[in-house]
């Protein structure tokens, strides 16, 4: 495929990406290869492509006589999620911990403690925001490439999981804050074993807030 259209498919990708990590594409509704690429005033060629990676990457799935959908998380889906951020990013807050802190994961703990200090005054969607650019900084600060090539294909299925949250306020979220905090700490610390305990712990809670979430939609829905 030449450079041109592997850049123009890419662009299409993450794109569709974010449409789906922001809500602005209907779950419920067949993805329109037309109406995409008219909204990101792309060729149909390359939206085609990257529906198809999508597909791929099991974001999307094709149904057959009926189109192509965002897939839907279930329970088992989320658990399984969750299951693998504790492998990469328990192993990543390890690492950082053995490498210490950096001016980035510093910033964004004094951010996350005037947050702690004044939580009146931030969104559910803010308080996020940070806490994505913090976990995406410990697996920067791992300094382990291979971690990140496993960590970047699944990146969409968890932002995906993370809307949960966006779209449906729920209080646990204003919690991780200590719980960043504490991973921070032990990283400051130097300390592995508390940096990995602290963020199995803080995954272990954000699963258990997102199953909540699904189930109180799941009762909705059926109400």
């Amino acid at each position: 495929m030449p450079v041109a259209s592997l850049l123009l498919r890419d662009r299409a990708y993450q794109a569709i990406c974010a449409l789906i990590a922001t809500g602005e594409l209907n779950a419920g509704e067949p993805l329109s290869e037309r109406t995409v690429a008219q909204r990101l005033t792309i060729g149909r060629t390359p939206v085609r492509e990257a529906i198809r990676a999508l597909e791929r990457d099991g974001v999307l799935v094709s149904q057959l006589g009926r189109g192509t959908y965002i897939r839907t998380l279930g329970l088992e889906d989320i658990r399984s999620l969750y299951e693998v951020r504790q492998a990469i990013e328990g192993t990543a807050a390890r690492l950082a911990a053995r490498h210490g802190t950096n001016g980035t994961l510093t910033r964004l703990a004094d951010e996350l403690r005037t947050v702690q200090r004044h939580p009146s005054d931030y969104s559910a969607t803010h308080i996020d925001d940070i806490g994505e650019k913090f976990h995406d900084e410990i697996l920067s600060s791992a300094r382990n490439p291979i971690l990140l090539e496993v960590f970047v294909p699944l990146r969409l299925r968890f932002q995906i999981a993370f809307g949960l949250m966006r779209h449906h306020e729920h209080a646990p979220l204003r919690d991780t804050l200590s719980e960043h905090l504490r991973i921070f700490d032990a990283i400051e610390r130097r300390d592995e074993a508390a940096a990995l305990a602290a963020m199995t712990e803080h995954l272990e809670n954000g699963c258990k807030a997102r199953m909540q979430i699904l189930k109180e939609l799941g009762s909705s829905d059926s109400a």
